[in-house]
């Protein structure tokens, strides 16, 4: 990998709602931009409350890993922001199966809200596919 940042964009997860990338790959990590859980086809949140928009959720990640030329196998660090805690459970199961193991380091905290009236946004740090 060069020096430098590289900016990561594709198609097959929702598009920069800001000036932002979806990831940046830079030192030999890919550091994603968080994802909430809208459906790329649609523009729209994947219905079905909290447990469709986290599934949704990790396979934008997924997508704009591989976009990256990795995956989420190669995941070290992921931080969730859950819009209520008690959604922590249901969040958990679908991160849990989506997620390979290793499980890599987490950090899952509440806040107010979330961008488009989401109610979970999941980002994460990846070793890129030279690493």
């Amino acid at each position: 990998m060069t020096s430098g940042r590289m900016p990561v964009q594709t198609d097959a997860a929702p598009g920069a709602i800001g000036p932002y990338s979806q990831a940046i790959v830079a030192g030999g990590f890919v550091f994603t931009a968080g994802q909430v859980g809208i459906d790329p086809q649609t523009g729209e949140l994947a219905p079905g409350g909290i447990a469709a928009q986290a599934e949704q959720a990790m396979h934008n990640l997924a997508a704009i890993l591989d976009a990256a030329g990795t995956s989420l196998d190669r995941v070290v660090k992921t931080t969730i922001f859950l819009t209520e805690i008690a959604h922590f459970t249901a969040v958990n199961e679908i991160y849990g199966r989506l997620m390979p193991p290793p499980h890599p380091s987490r950090s899952t905290v509440a806040v107010r809200e979330l961008p488009k009236g989401a109610l979970v946004e999941i980002e994460c740090i990846a070793l890129d596919g030279d690493g």
